[in-house]
């Protein structure tokens, strides 16, 4: 299943509980406070990431990309430490923060600044839940598709991003899709788009185009089964599509031949 971010966060919240009884034993219960509640924390974190729950909404995302002040302070333990390792990651991974897929189409992770966004001032589609949109892209069109780290977006969730992003390119406006490293979140939409624009015909086709420009994309299987349900979808929204069509078709041809006939 793939259980991901929800087992990482309950080892951080058994280690930081292990740490508030060892100084809570050895006399230290004012220091060992913050521990407690960085543990409760990390666990709520675990359980609401789970994919039989699945509610990125708990940290409060505004569909501007900014955080209220409670979620700031309520669950700095967790927004806090993912800015901090999402940089020292970056540092040492030695990742390009956005590869072009094609002309104008881009897919990377977090722009944190300016020289982390593509050219063009591009319309952003955000997929993440954890991460801030930066002040200095306010005049750039935006959404936010919030969606756990190792999770993926819901197929109505990327269908709608999917419409977005094509709304732009319409537009002839750059589209930059992100998560937090460019990996999996926001290449599962990336695939979607592709098939979308036409370059090419399912989502895995659109897997193995992507991964020849961006060879550290790792999807699992949660962002497959969610492509793979967008995909039915797609098709049997074509089809009822193609079958209206049909009988309209079908019923403007009897119309006009009766109207012929008088």
């Amino acid at each position: 299943m793939g259980l991901g971010i929800s087992i990482l966060m309950g080892f951080k919240a058994t280690v930081l509980l292990l740490f508030f009884k060892c100084l809570r034993t050895l006399g230290f219960a004012l220091l060992s406070i913050p521990f407690l509640y960085a543990s409760v924390v990390s666990l709520l974190i675990s359980m609401a990431s789970h994919p039989y729950i699945n509610l990125p909404m708990l940290l409060g995302k505004n569909p501007d990309g900014s955080f209220p002040i409670w979620s700031l302070v309520l669950f700095s333990p967790y927004l806090y430490f993912v800015r901090i390792f999402s940089s020292l990651r970056r540092l040492t991974a030695g990742e390009e923060p956005y590869t072009e897929v094609l002309d104008g189409v881009y897919v990377g992770g977090w722009p944190y600044s300016l020289d982390k966004l593509p050219p063009g001032n591009p319309a952003i589609i955000d997929c993440t839940c954890e991460f801030p949109r930066r002040s200095e892209f306010k005049g750039h069109s935006y959404l936010c598709v919030p969606t756990w780290d190792t999770r993926a977006p819901q197929p109505g969730e990327i269908e709608s991003a999917v419409k977005w992003a094509c709304r732009k390119r319409a537009q002839n406006k750059p589209v930059f899709i992100h998560c937090a490293y460019g990996h999996g979140r926001s290449v599962a939409v990336m695939c979607a788009l592709l098939v979308a624009l036409g370059v090419v015909e399912d989502w895995k086709q659109a897997e193995k185009y992507i991964e020849e420009r961006r060879p550290y994309i790792r999807m699992n299987s949660l962002h497959c089964r969610s492509l793979e349900e967008w995909s039915k979808h797609r098709l049997s929204r074509d089809k009822e599509m193609d079958a209206s069509d049909l009988v309209l078709s079908n019923a403007s041809g009897y119309l006009k031949s009766e109207y012929a006939k008088k």
